[in-house]
């Protein structure tokens, strides 16, 4: 099999398994916005209700690093392909025991307790997912493509939330008892048949060449979690801040703004997906040109800038636009706000792995993305949903939301400092003092 055609196939396998684990992450988020709340958690009322809810939301973040740690470690150890196959297992048996999963009205508090226990099973999966999903498709890449490539895998997240989204428009179209009694099993359940055929492609896809490289010269890490906090503590700190903005905005339009908007303000559950649906196509159809520009663009520091600015107006604006109630102005805002994070996101992936050596590179990447997840992503619908209550003003998140885009910009500034260990693209080991060669249309460094 020709090179140019294994690399087609890694790519296209990361993107269906990232694809399925981020429809089975994603349709949690939208439930527990929805109807989780009257589910698992009849006995309260209101705010706090849905703030319980985005607590159980926020338990598969604070797993996901516990994931990255074990997988990262088989990975690094074992190798990227069969680190996925069971990352993708893990995570449909857990996403379809939720459907099956009785409610508080069955069982008590039993369901609550049930609900938490296996949004960590999940959590731990997906934690395991997203690195490996990424290295499998850059580290197969052409010379110069491996950001190309890892865009692939990110390219998954927006389309699993679309699936998430329209499953959810469909099924709020039910009467509420329906609903809220078997309606919102179907995502869940749909999960197991969506495994089988990601399981199907993803065995079709073969280990890495970097991976294979150190497997064969021995030079696996004997304990990459130590060898990657001992060795990279600066590194993993601003990966941490780096991958910020590309994971929390997300949640901050479809879990927190679509509670705030059909519990606080008068938009219908409908409408609402309605307008989240359209700005996941718009995501789906913007972001891969988020890794185009980063490969071609003089400097990846410029890149980044280009790509991040703008989120300090539009992300306020999305929120000011939803606050009108205004169903057409709130889907400009939320559409246009979308698109500078899902350019930002398309490049992160594959400027972070290039910055970690081959041998830690799995557990760095998935520590840097699962513990911002855990810090910073997953907690956005829990703090967004607290500060609303506290302030009793949307200002106040819009203060935490930009904080956020300005944290993730400068750490990825300063991450572009350090050397790159992406052999094929760096083999001289600069930062970054990239320069577009116009006849084989690829970054070069040096």
């Amino acid at each position: 099999m020709s090179s140019a055609r294994t690399a087609n196939r890694a790519g296209f396998g990361a993107f269906i398994g990232s694809t399925i684990e981020w429809f089975d992450f994603y349709i949690y988020g939208t439930a527990s916005a929805l109807v989780f709340d009257e589910v698992f958690f009849p006995e309260l009322d209101g705010a706090l209700g849905t703030l319980v809810a985005f607590a159980t939301f926020w338990v598969g973040f604070l797993a996901r690093p516990l994931g990255g740690i074990i997988f990262g470690h088989v990975g690094d150890r074992l190798g990227r392909k069969k680190t996925l196959v069971i990352t993708l297992l893990m995570m449909g048996i857990a996403t379809t025991a939720i459907g099956l999963l009785p409610g508080y009205a069955e069982i008590g508090v039993w369901a609550p307790i049930l609900l938490v226990c296996i949004r960590m099973v999940q959590g731990i999966g997906l934690g395991g997912e997203w690195g490996g999903s990424v290295l499998i498709a850059s580290e197969h890449a052409p010379k110069g493509k491996s950001i190309l490539y890892g865009a692939f895998a990110q390219q998954g997240s927006p389309v699993g939330n679309t699936l998430s989204t329209v499953c959810f428009l469909l099924i709020s179209k039910l009467p509420e008892p329906d609903m809220l009694s078997w309606g919102w099993r179907i995502p869940f359940l749909a999960s197991a048949a969506l495994v089988v055929v990601g399981l199907f492609i993803r065995l079709r896809v073969t280990e890495s060449p970097a991976m294979n490289r150190l497997i064969q010269a021995k030079q696996t890490a004997k304990l990459p979690v130590w060898e990657v906090v001992r060795s990279h503590p600066g590194l993993l700190a601003l990966g941490i801040g780096a991958c910020t903005i590309g994971l929390s905005a997300t949640y901050f339009k479809s879990t927190f703004a679509l509670a705030w908007a059909t519990s606080d303000l008068g938009f219908a559950k409908t409408d609402f997906l309605t307008i989240i649906l359209v700005a996941n196509i718009a995501q789906i159809l913007v972001q891969p040109f988020g890794a185009v520009i980063a490969t071609r663009m003089r400097s990846l520091s410029r890149a980044v800038t280009f790509m991040l600015l703008p989120e300090v107006v539009l992300l306020p604006l999305m929120f000011l636009l939803i606050a009108t109630e205004n169903y057409w102005l709130a889907m400009v805002g939320v559409a246009v706000a979308t698109v500078p994070h899902c350019l930002y996101y398309a490049a992160m992936a594959g400027i972070l792995a290039g910055r970690f050596p081959a041998e830690v590179r799995y557990t760095g990447l998935s520590l840097c993305y699962q513990l911002c997840g855990t810090l910073l992503g997953g907690t956005t619908p829990v703090v967004g949903q607290f500060l609303l209550s506290a302030s009793g003003s949307i200002n106040v998140v819009i203060a935490y939301a930009l904080f956020q885009v300005l944290l993730t910009l400068g750490c990825m500034l300063l991450l572009l400092r350090r050397p790159s260990h992406d052999e094929r693209d760096n083999p001289g080991g600069e930062g970054d003092q990239s320069t577009l060669d116009p006849a084989a249309g690829r970054v070069q460094l040096g």
